[in-house]
């Protein structure tokens, strides 16, 4: 694997830095083309196959595609080395940060009366989305930032792609259930196959075949920015396009992105602020404790936003909805990396002299 200095570890190219002013900026560019070109339903049911907008399919896709990369099998064999960690990040995954997300939705819109019936479904469905669906991709740069035990990430980064498959519909399904809010199954499965297990299976199918062709080398440091930068591009554009065809819904009730940027809000901090003391009362050491926090708290935006558009459409107010993940996300994120830097210097957690171990270069170009 390729080794990396100190320095290299802890930076995060610009781009990605500066990636939710570049989201607001498509955001508004979105906006304008639906005032300018607006878009007609005719126009959307040419392109489409069922609720799938065909570009949105193939950018959905390409979004995808790289966070597969990451999955590390043989890191997975580790896993007893030292389970406590990966052990509490498992539990503020799969069961923390979805039932907080749940609680969000009956706090902040349930019963909203400033919110029609199906609005409400809609934002309570995609707060359930992006709390149920653990992030596999950017948690590697913001690992690196923070100087975290880069095993223990890649183990969980791994780990969190593998129970995606599994635990992830049976997870919205409960949720949803508990709210009685209708869903259609089929939908979910499919949108769970073609979003998560068809660019899991080649990206494990890509990675061998490329490795043993051109070298692990070339995969890192060719192939990987490659499709990284070609996957934030998709990712881009795809805000383009939901914001175009969503845009006077927008205009007209801009009141939605705040209802739905509430509960998405007080839940990460709420998660966060869990992971922090949890970490602090098992006694783990900084770098395995700003790991659990980073992993713990983070959300797969790119299937939530997938899933939403499965399900409800791609000008639907749900899609709408999970895109506030990715907007908030992002300046989350960051803002744990340099928490976690200030409460190692005060201490909160027991000191390490570790030095984290390298296990592969970091995603720099923005490895979705």
């Amino acid at each position: 694997m390729i080794q990396l200095s100190e320095e290299e570890g802890k930076t995060i190219s610009f781009f990605d830095k500066y990636l939710t002013v570049w989201v607001a900026l498509c955001i508004g560019i979105g906006i304008i083309f639906s005032l300018v070109i607006p878009v007609t339903d005719k126009d959307i049911e040419d392109f489409s196959i069922g609720k799938i907008f065909i570009p949105i399919g193939i950018c959905l896709f390409l979004m995808m595609y790289p966070a597969m990369l990451n999955v590390q099998g043989s890191e997975l064999r580790k896993l007893g080395k030292n389970p406590k960690p990966i052990i509490l990040t498992i539990i503020s995954n799969w069961l923390v940060a979805p039932f907080i997300g749940l609680l969000m939705v009956n706090l902040f819109l349930q019963g909203n009366p400033q919110l029609s019936v199906e609005e409400r479904k809609q934002l309570s469905v995609a707060v359930i989305l992006l709390s149920s669906s653990p992030c596999t991709a950017m948690v590697l740069v913001w690992g690196w930032m923070a100087k975290g035990n880069q095993e223990q990430n890649v183990i969980n980064t791994s780990l969190n792609t593998i129970t995606i498959i599994f635990g992830y519909v049976p997870m919205v399904a409960l949720l949803t259930g508990i709210q009685n809010i209708p869903i259609d199954w089929e939908l979910l499965l499919i949108s769970t196959f073609v979003f998560i297990g068809l660019p899991l299976l080649l990206g494990i199918i890509s990675k061998r075949l490329l490795i043993s062709s051109k070298g692990e080398n070339w995969f890192n440091n060719t192939y990987k920015p490659l499709v990284g930068k070609i996957s934030i591009l998709a990712l881009l554009t795809t805000l383009i396009i939901l914001f175009w065809l969503n845009g006077n819904n927008l205009i007209e009730n801009p009141d939605l992105l705040l209802f739905v940027s509430i509960p998405i809000l007080l839940g990460f901090f709420i998660v966060v602020g869990y992971n922090i003391l949890i970490t602090k009362v098992t006694k783990l050491k900084y770098p395995e404790a700003i790991i659990t926090v980073i992993i713990g708290s983070s959300s797969h935006f790119e299937i939530a936003i997938a899933t939403a558009i499965a399900m409800f459409g791609i000008g639907s107010v749900a899609a709408l909805g999970t895109t506030m993940g990715l907007f908030w996300e992002v300046p989350i994120m960051l803002s744990i990396v340099y928490l976690g830097r200030y409460l190692k210097k005060r201490g909160f957690w027991k000191s390490d002299e570790f030095e984290p171990k390298i296990i592969e270069k970091p995603l720099k170009d923005h490895d979705l």
